[in-house]
């Protein structure tokens, strides 16, 4: 299967802008229907737009893997059951400008579960600027947002599971990222709304539902496909860091949509993730290191030293997703921890 060559910092950007609407939306669906329904329905939508992408790819051997099941179960009842119920329930009691806020602490559970559990490399730049954009988090839900205490404290959970979730995407190499979009789609929407049926008291109207649906399509399923897209290619931390632009574009939709006001403190903050971001992509990781032997699934071209199986029909360049196998390699270039750099760090400064 080919595809359009894009970078993968460009498809975690759009991948953001897509999420990031998906909190104002959701506030509004939520005056007429509960916390649960909505999270169920929302993955439904998810599942039903990446169902066209998902018949092709994937490896039939390693989907059968232990690990690999392992991983997407926890991606889904992490990222896909957990996170969102407990999102939606602090959206329901507060501000969205104030609930896209918060979410940046995902960005640093983020990188404080890949650097504890999965092997992501953090240096002295990618640890400020990680620091800066808690600060712009800080900065921006300071205003407004701590009076709130018992919903933020929900949406920083809901930030670790989706932090555990992030991590583990990062690194499924048996399923494409339709594949995983979809699983979790339909698992998680399933489970929420079959609880929502049994906890939750009223039936949602015709239009909420379909509502629901159209924004659990483009902001999740699409959304949720990008990132990993973009993850496999930049690693967990450093996709999340892009992600972490979500917040400001649920905040454009809140101002001018919802109506909810701006102040400097926002302005502040945006300078000041910005710079974060600057300093993170403007480094370089560079040193020898081995590659063992592994065969996977995952979208790739030829021209980044790492794939050299022969295709005949598809130029150097072209994007494109298969089951392959590397040889082991050993060489020293500028990367980035992912799916192929997930080496040990600790003789390195």
């Amino acid at each position: 299967m080919t595809r359009i060559k894009l970078n993968p910092i460009f498809i975690c950007l759009f991948s953001a802008a897509l999420f990031g609407a998906s909190t104002p939306a959701s506030k509004v669906i939520l005056g007429g229907m509960k916390p649960l329904t909505l999270a169920g329905l929302l993955y439904i939508g998810a599942a039903i737009a990446v169902l066209p992408f998902s018949f092709k790819g994937g490896s039939s051997s390693l989907k059968r893997k232990p690990d690999q099941i392992l991983k997407l179960a926890g991606a889904v009842i992490s990222g896909g059951v957990i996170g969102p119920v407990l999102l939606l329930y602090g959206l329901s009691h507060v501000r969205a400008g104030s609930v896209a806020l918060w979410l940046n602490f995902e960005t640093v559970a983020t990188a404080i579960i890949g650097w504890l559990f999965f092997r992501e490399h953090l240096n002295k730049r990618t640890l400020g600027a990680i620091g800066l954009v808690l600060i712009a988090g800080i900065i921006l839900a300071s205003p407004s947002g701590f009076g709130a205490l018992n919903a933020a404290i929900l949406v920083a959970a809901g930030c670790i599971f989706w932090g555990i979730d992030n991590n583990l995407t990062a690194i499924i190499d048996g399923y494409t990222p339709a594949q995983t979009t979809l699983v979790k789609g339909a698992v998680a929407g399933t489970f929420n709304l079959i609880l929502g049926f049994f906890i939750e008291k009223g039936q949602p109207g015709l239009g909420n539902i379909i509502s629901a649906l159209a924004v659990g399509a483009i902001s999740y399923g699409f959304s949720i496909l990008l990132y990993i897209t973009g993850a496999q290619k930049l690693g967990a931390t450093r996709s999340q860091m892009l992600f972490a632009a979500s917040p400001f574009f649920g905040l454009i939709i809140a101002w001018f949509v919802l109506r909810e006001s701006v102040d400097i403190f926002q302005i502040i903050a945006a300078l000041i993730m910005a710079a974060g971001l600057f300093v993170l992509f403007t480094g370089r990781h560079l040193h020898l290191h081995y590659h063992a032997p592994v065969t996977h699934v995952h979208e790739h071209s030829h021209d980044d030293l790492h794939h050299g199986h022969p295709h005949d029909d598809l130029g150097e360049d072209v994007h494109h997703v298969h089951e392959h196998t590397h040889n082991p390699l050993e060489h020293a270039h500028h990367h980035e921890p992912d799916l192929h750099h997930r080496h040990d760090h600790k003789a390195r400064k």
